[in-house]
């Protein structure tokens, strides 16, 4: 039964993650922490930066671990297979309509409709993830984490991959 829920927890959010990874997201962690509490909100924040920090998709990435993690390398193969899954029937089963209605006011109304959805869900995520983060560490070290991930990322233009590194070092070392 495990594979068949591995395969739910990330076919659901990749049928309705109109948007790719980044939007699929939060739906994958409300299938992984609340709905079969397979990790707490602050070891999927730990895999969501861990999957950042490596190349390729993120959300296939984050399948195979997890899936690994609940069902060993079947686990992972049902996750990443659940994750491509729904793009490859939509690519086999859409495609004539698509581009029958590709250039229709109704298809790009919904598009531009369903960002700023895609935008609330990454922000309650975020605001999630920073709540957990100052309730576990502190507000210090809270402030300290997001002023110097500001500065590497924003001022001094350092890669996301070595901000996300010294700030698991960081954590590792002094949490």
């Amino acid at each position: 039964m495990i594979y068949w829920h591995i395969f739910l927890a990330f076919f659901i959010p990749g049928i309705l993650g109109y948007g790719g990874g980044p939007a699929s997201i939060p739906l994958v962690e409300n299938e992984v922490v609340d709905r079969y509490s397979w990790m707490s909100t602050e070891e999927f924040s730990e895999v969501l930066a861990l999957g950042n920090a490596l190349p390729g998709p993120i959300a296939t990435k984050m399948a195979g671990y997890i899936g690994f993690d609940q069902g060993g390398w079947l686990g992972a193969a049902v996750g990443i297979f659940a994750t491509a899954a729904p793009s490859l029937l939509l690519m086999v089963l859409m495609l004539k309509l698509l581009l029958k209605y590709r250039e229709s006011e109704n298809v790009k109304w919904m598009t531009i409709l369903v960002r700023p959805t895609i935008a609330v869900l990454l922000g309650i995520m975020a605001y999630q993830f920073f709540f957990s983060s100052y309730e576990n560490t502190g507000a210090v070290q809270t402030i300290l984490l997001l002023g110097a991930s500001y500065l590497f990322l924003e001022r001094w233009r350092i890669h996301p991959a070595f901000v996300i590194v010294g700030a698991l070092t960081y954590g590792g070392l002094f949490l």
